[in-house]
């Protein structure tokens, strides 16, 4: 009886550690942990890689460029049967080249996530088509521009009277960009302004007015480039210690390319009186782009009058599912969800959605 226990401990430690052998290593690099759309994001992704049977290891690159390189090359050459890379500059084909060669030079599965390779469709098309084992995840940038332009559009024209604060008939507003150079920040900024511009003119409404002449460029800008609440709280202050109600020049709108900076003009807000959720105060209308938790609870509470979708846990299951299927041999997209779109073989995009509460 003692000899059979003691075979049967040695074979299950040996299926034990067989099945730890054969649990795929994916090395995870992002830009930042400070990120909070990403941070729903790294969750879900190290939830999807579990459950199909692949551990993840997160690296924060606190935002440096020349980290993330090292960090990346030296995982490949040390183990790592798989990368995912959320690149620490958006449009740094550079380093994505870099990163790819890296990758192919081990022949292991590489996916770029979130932030664009390059600012050039066709040349990231040609790197990504260079390499069997890669693939982009990611969204149409201009997508999330126009669904908040859309958002913003229609709230106006429902509530334009009850927006146009000091009775001169436009409506002024402010705009939080996020990074300067960064795609999907220049694409959320022209086409959120553009399309609210188009329903208010076909409408027989002015267009928006940016609430500062003097400014050409028609936005704020995080000079971190980290598109945080820190800066749009300080800005917002600023904004209203002189455009405000009894000046009769009060920004009557806030738009903003993600929620975090939506949040901290809120925060700003509130401390002025607006913005509260209080019954009686005013509510300034406030956008921002991801649907964060936090951002729907504002939207809930009355305080945020919407946001635009970007789906976390969609995000993180396309990144885990081609990464499963590379690593297994099998075609890089099967199983993929049929909402995600995979264009011209190597991009797969994740759609946005309107998000109001209702």
């Amino acid at each position: 009886m003692k000899k059979l226990l003691i075979l049967i401990l040695t074979l299950l430690m040996a299926g034990s550690l067989t099945a730890a052998q054969a649990e795929s290593q994916v090395y995870a690099s992002w830009y930042t942990f400070g990120d909070v759309y990403l941070t729903d994001v790294r969750a879900a992704l190290d939830a999807a890689l579990a459950e199909r049977g692949m551990a993840a290891t997160d690296m924060d690159e606190n935002g440096v460029r020349a980290t993330q390189i090292d960090d990346v090359t030296r995982v490949l050459f040390t183990g790592a049967d798989a990368v995912a890379v959320n690149l620490v500059e958006s449009g740094d084909m550079d380093a994505a080249l870099n990163l790819l060669e890296s990758a192919r030079a081990q022949d292991r599965p590489v996916v770029f996530f979130n932030r664009a390779v390059s600012l050039d469709n066709d040349e990231a098309a040609a790197l990504f088509l260079s390499y069997g084992k890669s693939a982009f995840v990611g969204t149409d940038f201009e997508e999330a521009g126009r669904l908040e332009g859309q958002m913003i559009g229609e709230y106006l024209l429902a509530h334009y009277d009850e927006a146009d604060l000091n009775g001169d008939g436009e409506i002024s507003y402010v705009l939080f960009k996020g990074e300067e150079a960064n795609q999907e920040a220049i694409l959320r900024t022209r086409y959120a302004q553009e399309v609210a511009d188009e329903l208010l003119t076909a409408a027989g409404k002015p267009a928006l007015r940016f609430y500062d002449e003097t400014n050409g460029d028609k936005y704020l800008v995080d000079r971190n480039g980290t598109w945080s609440n820190v800066a749009s709280y300080a800005y917002m202050q600023t904004i209203l210690s002189h455009y405000n109600e009894e000046n009769g020049n009060m920004v009557e709108l806030v738009i903003c390319n993600n929620d975090d900076m939506a949040v901290g003009a809120i925060n700003a807000l509130a401390e002025a009186g607006y913005n509260t959720g209080d019954a009686g105060d005013r509510a300034i209308p406030v956008f921002g782009v991801d649907a964060v938790a936090e951002a729907r609870e504002l939207i809930h509470a009355g305080r945020m009058a919407g946001t635009v979708k970007q789906d976390a846990a969609g995000m993180a299951e396309a990144v885990a599912q081609i990464l499963a299927n590379l690593t297994a041999g099998r075609d890089k997209f099967d199983g993929l969800d049929p909402r995600f779109r995979v264009v011209d073989g190597w991009f797969v995009q994740i759609p946005y959605a309107p998000y109001t509460g209702q």
